[in-house]
């Protein structure tokens, strides 16, 4: 798994974070994504498919 994050249409809400804090974070002067991790190990694969498909700028993508 890779993870690639658009950060110019990130709309910060935080969807990545609740459902992957280990993957993802957010700036604190504007809350746009911070990708910790681009290459995930299995066991947070789960949580980052879920951080993009709850994404609603559709600023995560995952590749397999």
């Amino acid at each position: 798994m890779k993870i690639v994050v658009n950060q110019d249409i990130c709309a910060s809400s935080g969807n990545c974070v609740m459902n992957a804090p280990e993957v993802f974070d957010q700036r604190d002067e504007d809350g746009v994504v911070v990708l910790l991790n681009a290459n995930p190990p299995a066991e947070l694969a789960e949580g980052a498919r879920k951080a993009a498909a709850f994404c609603p700028a559709m600023a995560i993508q995952i590749e397999e």
